[in-house]
């Protein structure tokens, strides 16, 4: 069995443990989450899941079904990395002493990253990109005093049409 990067889409009501039930799924299947994030969706009061893993399609599938199965899920589906258009947003604290290194400004602009904030003792540095992109940034910005990191989860939307709204009989 193949492993590839793959998204799956979870629309939902929105009740509180929902979220541990839908993770639980994945934890006794012994599939890791790379990233999640929660969001309301295009439609009114209903909820989505995007989640990140690194697995076959085969076990996918089942998780999928399987999710399909809790009451308070309306659909769930999956995407692979060419049928999804998605960003990650990563923020760099960094010492502000080596932000005036000559070559600092040049990594933050060849990385079309932003100064978020100045502080008497640290900047804030953003980069929005793929998650390869952030870790391109991360790794040339260690040398300057990096002190924190941190990166959100997958923002993804498909590039056909989900199939979501036909079940809830929604125009869009």
């Amino acid at each position: 069995m193949t492993k590839e990067l793959l998204t799956v889409s979870i629309y939902t009501e929105n009740f509180i443990g929902l979220l541990n039930r839908v993770t639980a799924i994945f934890t006794k299947r012994h599939v890791n989450i790379e990233s999640i994030t929660a969001s309301k969706s295009e439609i009114e009061n209903v909820h989505r899941y995007t989640i990140v893993v690194y697995e076959s399609k085969i076990l996918i599938e089942k998780i999928v079904k399987q999710l399909e199965k809790q009451i308070d899920v309306i659909a769930a589906f999956y995407h692979t990395e060419v049928q999804t258009v998605h960003q990650e947003i990563a923020l760099y604290k960094l010492q502000v002493e080596h932000a005036y290194k000559t070559d600092f400004k040049s990594v933050i602009t060849e990385n079309n990253a932003t100064i978020l904030e100045i502080e008497k003792e640290f900047i804030v540095v953003e980069k929005m990109g793929t998650k390869a992109q952030t870790d391109k940034l991360y790794n040339e910005l260690k040398s300057f005093g990096l002190m924190q990191f941190v990166r959100s989860g997958r923002v993804a939307i498909t590039k056909k049409k989900m199939k979501v709204s036909n079940i809830l009989n929604i125009e869009n």
